[in-house]
Order: structure tokens, then sequence, then C-alpha cells
């Protein structure tokens, strides 16, 4: 068993098959959500969550629904994402649909788990869950801002968000604040870093792995 740590400083535990598995044949879960506000601290609730699951670049499932977030969903949100209370008001609520999501998933042994700024969505997900006694899993998380860091020089790019990233690999989907538009373009561009990286002999999940730590100790070391 070997051990490193992701792009958010958490630690990878990987058994001997896994590490050396390669990532043509890695399963790739990744997820978005939408919510009422910045963070689940100042009570914001989700209001949608989607997720595809890929491998060897094909998509192998999806999943997507509204969340009733049983609190009224702020005007400015709704100009964001075109999401009304009338479209969650029938929805499940969390705690109904949080254990289908982990099922949907999968186990934390068999998949990379990937976001854009995913200390956000894994925030909300991870408060859920202790709110509603849950178990959340320690699944094995990819920030694909992190990553973009590491393979996208500075100097050729204006940002790191997900529309300017979408436009630098002109990206068939281009984010629209809804959850499956947003995975739909995170899934392209998570198949453009993981080409770039591949200039870096990343070929395989501890390679990865490894890779991705780096940006945790270049924010160690300024």
């Amino acid at each position: 068993m070997s051990f490193s740590h992701d792009s958010s400083g958490e630690l990878w535990q990987l058994e001997a098959e896994v590490a050396h598995l390669p990532l043509s044949k890695a399963t790739f879960v990744v997820l978005d959500l939408e919510t009422t506000g910045a963070s689940p601290s100042v009570g914001a609730g989700i209001t949608e969550i989607g997720a595809i699951k890929v491998q060897g670049g094909l998509v192998i499932d999806q999943f997507s629904t509204f969340i009733n977030p049983q609190t009224p969903i702020p005007q400015y949100i709704t100009d964001l994402t075109g999401i009304t209370d009338e479209m969650v008001q029938d929805a499940p609520v969390i705690n109904n649909a949080l254990p289908r999501f982990i099922d949907f998933i999968g186990s934390p042994d068999d998949v990379l788990v990937v976001a854009h700024n995913s200390p956000f969505d894994m925030g909300f997900l991870q408060a859920a869950a202790s709110t509603h006694a849950i178990e959340w899993p320690s699944y094995r998380v990819i920030d694909t801002v992190k990553f973009a860091r590491l393979v996208i020089p500075r100097d050729e790019i204006l940002n790191y968000k997900l529309g300017t990233l979408a436009a630098f690999f002109e990206t068939e989907q281009s984010p629209t604040h809804r959850a499956l538009d947003d995975v739909r373009t995170t899934v392209e561009l998570l198949h453009r870093l993981l080409e770039r990286a591949g200039t870096f002999d990343v070929t395989t999940v501890q390679s990865l792995s490894t890779f991705l730590k780096r940006s945790s100790s270049r924010r160690s070391s300024r």
C-alpha cells in the first residue's frame, strides 16, 4: 500500500493494484452542485446535483436531480442559474437524495471524484452528510482548478474559472451554472488536463496523485 496527498492536501491511500492502474482504466466521477448561496455555514442549501461517471474517455453513467433546499431561493441565484422555487418544490430533500448519490458514486476504492473548485462542492456535501448523520466516504478528490494551474502556465490564461478554461480548450459544452451542463464541461476539461499531464509522464493513478501533490508543496513553500 502506498500513500500520497491529493491536490487539496487530503491523504490518498492506494492499494498496489490501484496505484498502478492506468488512468485510461480508472473511473472518474465528475460532479457539480447548484446552491442557494456561497456556504453551508451561513445556511445555504443544495438545489441541484449533477454527476457523470467516465472511464477511458467514455460516459458510463450519469446522475441528475433537483434538491428542495427547504428555504426560498434568492433572486440573484435564480437570475444566475435559472432555478426557481417552483422547479424544486416537488424535488427530494437532501437527506433523501444524498444516500442515492453516494450509491451512484460508488466505493472510494474504485473511483476518483472530480470537481471544479472541489472545496465548494465537497464542503456542501460533507456538511449535508454531517447534518443528517449520513456517513460520507473518504473519496480521493481531484480539483480541476488546482490541476489546471499545474499544467497551464499563468501567462497563457487569464484565470482558471471554468468558463475561461472551456474557452481556452474550446470545449463542445460551455458552463451554464446548471449542474449537468457544468459537469459535461468539466469532463471535457478533465480529459484535456490529463492529456497535458501525460507530457509529465502522468499515466497511472499513483503518478497522478504524486503530480497533484505538487500544488500542496508549492503552497507550503510560499
